[in-house]
């Protein structure tokens, strides 16, 4: 941990410049008097650090200092910058090892080249915090102690123990062979079997888990976006699906054909709308895909979902027609 602390230091003072001891400490998560600790190291070992005192001081590092990390073109690095502005590496406890990571990354740039990509880097934005009607991404609370635990046992093979919280239940504990990680909208799950049956768990919803020394019964590879895929599918398909006529605005076919689980037939009507029979996984399912559409879908069968969405209507036009609250 002190060697990764180190170079990071070092990629910090050569490319950014004098630091003082209070940023390098807030930027490495460490106190102050760590780094001047690590600051003394890396002078005994030959690292030209030097002091400059005074109000604007800091730590600074001889002009052309060189480091040797080498080997990345540019456009590799600029791949490797891209994906580091995911913030999956959150939601598996790395924040800290992707930031150090991106400081290589730029590090083994030739000088040349680093403003280049830096500045490519801010042309690209992925999975911003917030969508276009300025809805914001929740993003799951891990502790790093719980995930760190996790994770050690994915890439180990080891069984895991977990203080699991089902939704609606208390916490109890269970043994399992955990068999990948996964990331969807700062969401993070832990696939696993258990007892030879697949169980997906929510990484916010483990209390406290230990990696075991037992071997993980698993298969030696997996294809983790298939297995994803699959169970998914049998999660939709959990509830009593409905199927239903729906009658849409062209332009929201693909809101609506996202929410479902199938589309069995489509077709163009008279009025250019399109009348689609798709299937959902239960009745509130159903109904709530349609209300989100609005005045651009119309359910047409079966009657109980005309009925209901005629109801909730109903109610909402009867608040707005009573006088504001005082």
């Amino acid at each position: 941990m002190r060697a990764d602390r180190l170079v990071s230091l070092v990629l910090l003072l050569r490319q950014r410049g004098r630091l003082s001891a209070a940023t390098l400490a807030r930027e490495l998560e460490v106190s102050t008097r760590t780094v001047l600790r690590d600051i003394e190291a890396l002078s005994a070992a030959g690292v030209p650090v030097y002091a400059e005192r005074g109000r604007h001081g800091g730590f600074a590092l001889l002009p052309g200092f060189q480091t040797e990390l080498t080997g990345l073109n540019h456009d590799e690095a600029l791949a490797l910058l891209v994906a580091g502005s995911r913030r999956g590496a959150q939601a598996f406890g790395l924040g800290s090892a992707l930031a150090s990571a991106m400081l290589k990354v730029v590090d083994a740039l030739p000088e040349s080249q680093r403003d280049t990509a830096a500045g490519a880097v801010g042309r690209l934005l992925i999975d911003p915090e917030t969508d276009l009607l300025s809805r914001r991404l929740t993003a799951d609370e891990v502790p790093d102690g719980i995930v760190a635990e996790v994770r050690r046992a994915v890439f180990a093979g080891h069984k895991v123990r977990i203080h699991y919280a089902a939704v609606g239940q208390a916490p109890r504990w269970r043994t399992v062979d955990p068999i990948g990680l996964v990331t969807v909208r700062e969401q993070g799950y832990l696939l696993a079997t258990r007892s030879g049956a697949d169980r997906t768990y929510r990484l916010s919803r483990i209390v406290a888990a230990e990696e075991l020394d037992e071997p993980a019964q698993r298969p030696d590879r997996v294809d983790l976006d298939r297995a994803w895929q699959e169970r998914s599918t049998r999660f939709r398909a959990g509830g009593d699906p409905v199927t239903v006529l729906v009658r849409v605005n062209p332009a929201r076919r693909e809101d609506l054909v996202g929410t479902a689980l199938a589309v069995h037939a489509e077709e163009a009507g008279a009025d250019g709308w399109l009348r689609l029979e798709v299937s959902f996984q239960d009745a509130r399912h159903a109904e709530w895909a349609l209300w989100q559409l609005a005045m651009n879908a119309e359910a047409l069968a079966p009657p109980w979902l005309r009925t209901a969405l005629r109801d909730r209507a109903t109610a909402i036009a009867a608040r707005y027609e009573a006088s504001s609250p005082s």
